[in-house]
């Protein structure tokens, strides 16, 4: 659990930044949270499989990747309890690059992910906060939105 502190509602602004980040995706992460997901989707690891079906290559899990966005949110709170919504609209896969042969690093895909306040309710004390989450500038997520009780 993250050591933040939670924001007191009298200082949230709309239009404030509450934080950016880049999360790079490896094939290893994919197989990672496949194991612990249950999610074995073929387009998720197998080259050969995600292009027989339409894909340029293997994409990351679509919860994976509203996982990795909604986590700037939960730090930002101090408490992945106080997240009470979270909705998203998926636009674009997210493609996840094959480890050339004799590479030092494995490839990644890397998201940016920005939050910024949409609304305040003081009275109900919570906040809307729009995620922009792109990958090489193009959107993959829209929509992308998380209430949270301050």
């Amino acid at each position: 659990m993250s050591t933040a502190q939670t924001p007191d509602i009298a200082t949230v602004e709309k239009g404030q930044e509450i934080g950016r980040r880049t999360v790079a995706l490896s094939r290893a992460d994919l197989i990672r949270y496949a194991a612990a997901s249950g999610d074995h989707n073929p387009i998720h690891w197998n080259e050969r499989f995600a292009r027989e079906v339409g894909l340029d290559g293997v994409i990351a899990h679509g919860m994976l990747t509203m996982g990795a966005a909604v986590d700037l949110i939960t730090e930002w709170v101090g408490d992945p309890g106080r997240v009470v919504d979270y909705q998203a609209r998926f636009t674009k896969p997210v493609p996840v690059p094959d480890v050339a042969s004799g590479a030092p690093d494995a490839p990644t895909a890397e998201l940016r992910i920005v939050g910024t306040v949409g609304t305040v309710d003081a009275e109900a004390a919570t906040v809307r906060v729009d995620l922009a989450v792109t990958l090489d500038e193009a959107k993959v997520l829209a929509k992308s939105q998380v209430i949270v009780q301050l």
